[in-house]
């Protein structure tokens, strides 16, 4: 297995398949343009492309990534970042973000223009009603995947279903994953494996600073929309749901960007949007300077939380094998097969009303954990049947 220095064009962390930058981008492009559902449904996908099918990372690797993507920004645009590090470097880890929120940035976009044109949402409703099931069955099988693996022993499965019912309890994921690793402490762990490299490419010290000096002159004239995300996001703590009070209070009750009725749209048009929430920045990036305001209001929420885990993705390969880390890691991994879970019940019983909604999930973790078919080929179903009133 060749260091990612020496071959940057076909790596694998944990012995399965090599793959390009190209070929991961375009993973990253598939899971951003079907992730329906919110983080732990995306989670849920790359999982199963990169843990499971590919074997592009460790379980072990996935897991922390999930859980140190918590601590700010959106954690499905975090774990898409780490991945595209471990990969490919700072290089891997902007492009494969940027690959992730591409289609869920361009839909809001096409959205969004629509809305401001003709003030009234598409007919997408009845369709991603359908999707429902499918996504609450992903998380379920993604939970069932990583928890049979970190959940060996009876203080790992008290952690988890600690998380659980934390999760399900609404308490801030921070402090959960923080208890944690405290309590991973109590925990027996393997010693890290000195002998296997650390893959992770360097950062360039002055790539911020030569990213920043090309872009200076094209956001000035809009410096104020990106100053006013850039403040947003350094509180972007909890997840996307967390993140909507913020933003109403900012730029409706603050600012008056959008009126009441228009934030309450563009929280919709979000939610029928693949990828995180937090696209709502898209949304009111364009009503105040279109396209260009779309993209620099986005980058500019999502700024703090790339940074932070770009220099998280940079470190891990020192504190990994530390014995006090890991312990702290062991701590953290049950605990994230808690929050899937959490996330899949909590959505289960706030979406799910009619017994054709669960048979239909419980026919999904069927497909997808029993037969093994792409959460793709289910998801189209779960809309059509939802299109054509199947799923009411």
């Amino acid at each position: 297995m060749e260091p990612a220095e020496r071959n940057p064009s076909a790596l694998n962390l944990d012995g399965g398949e090599s793959v390009s930058l190209g070929r991961l981008l375009v993973a990253f492009l598939k899971i951003g343009s079907i992730g329906f559902g919110g983080g732990m449904a995306v989670i849920a996908l790359m999982e199963q492309e990169f843990v499971r099918k590919r074997r592009l990372i460790p379980l072990d690797e996935f897991v922390h990534s999930v859980g140190l993507g918590q601590v700010l920004g959106s954690f499905a645009v975090n774990v898409a970042i780490f991945i595209g590090y471990r990969l490919f470097g700072v290089t891997g880890a902007l492009l494969s973000a940027g690959a992730f929120l591409a289609p869920s940035i361009a839909l809001v976009i096409i959205l969004s223009d629509l809305y401001f044109r003709y003030h009234a949402l598409p007919a997408l409703q009845s369709a991603v009603t359908g999707l429902a099931p499918v996504v609450i069955a992903l998380i379920l099988g993604a939970g069932w995947s990583i928890g049979r693996k970190v959940l060996r022993s009876w203080l790992a499965l008290l952690i988890g279903i600690g998380a659980l019912l934390a999760g399900v309890a609404k308490l801030n994921t921070v402090w959960i994953l923080l208890a944690a690793g405290a309590a991973g402490f109590l925990l027996s762990v393997r010693s890290g494996d000195p002998g296997r490299p650390d893959q992770s490419p360097k950062m360039p010290r002055d790539c911020a600073a030569n990213l920043w000096s090309l872009a200076l002159p094209a956001v000035a004239p809009i410096s104020k929309l990106i100053v006013t995300f850039l403040k947003i996001g350094l509180v972007f703590f909890g997840g996307g749901f967390v993140l909507v009070p913020v933003l109403h209070d900012r730029l409706v009750a603050d600012l008056g960007w959008l009126k009441p009725q228009e934030f309450l749209d563009g929280v919709a048009i979000s939610n029928l949007t693949p990828g995180p929430i937090a696209v709502l920045a898209t949304f009111a990036g364009y009503h105040m300077a279109g396209t260009i305001g779309a993209l620099a209001a986005t980058l500019a929420l999502f700024a703090p939380g790339v940074i932070l885990m770009l220099a998280i993705s940079q470190q891990y390969g020192r504190f990994r094998d530390d014995q006090r880390a890991q312990r702290f890691l062991a701590g953290v991994n049950p605990a994230v097969a808690g929050l899937i879970l959490s996330a899949a019940l909590s959505l289960g019983w706030s979406t799910l009303v009619t017994w054709h909604q669960y048979l239909f999930m419980g026919l999904s973790l069927f497909l997808l954990l029993r037969l093994r078919w792409h959460p793709a080929f289910v998801l189209v179903i779960g809309a059509a049947s939802g299109y054509v009133g199947l799923l009411p």
